[in-house]
């Protein structure tokens, strides 16, 4: 199989994989995840990694902000540049789900730590 089938692959299984443990949407959780990783990124960036239009990503933080999950912040160096971070609701939120994730795969070995870590890296440096 060639690269770009894996990744296909991939998607679609690591996808099944998330949609069967949320009753939250699964954009909602990777919008948390984000802002749990990239506390310092600015929200057109977040975007830009999500790979999701600009007024989808601004609905879905407007409900989170309404619900208390998230904050969204201006900078301090550029009103103009925001970021969002999590409260403790929405760190809460995404441990219980991360939680179950976690135990539908189980325990894993090193060496499929260790490739999940380098694909992670890999895939940051090309989005």
């Amino acid at each position: 199989m060639d690269n770009a089938g894996k990744f296909l692959e991939l998607t679609a299984l690591s996808e099944n994989l998330l949609k069967s443990k949320s009753n939250s949407g699964l954009l909602r959780l990777k919008v948390l995840y984000m802002a749990e990783v990239y506390q310092n990124l600015s929200v057109s960036m977040i975007i830009e990694k999500l790979g999701i239009k600009k007024s989808n990503f601004a609905l879905m933080t407007t409900e989170l902000a309404k619900e208390g999950i998230i904050e969204i912040k201006s900078t301090e160096i550029d009103r103009r540049c925001r970021t969002i971070c999590l409260t403790q609701k929405g760190r809460d939120e995404l441990e219980a789900y991360k939680k179950q994730i976690e135990e539908k795969i189980g325990a894993t070995s090193l060496e499929v730590e260790h490739a999940l870590k380098v694909l992670c890296d890999f895939l940051n440096k090309i989005v």
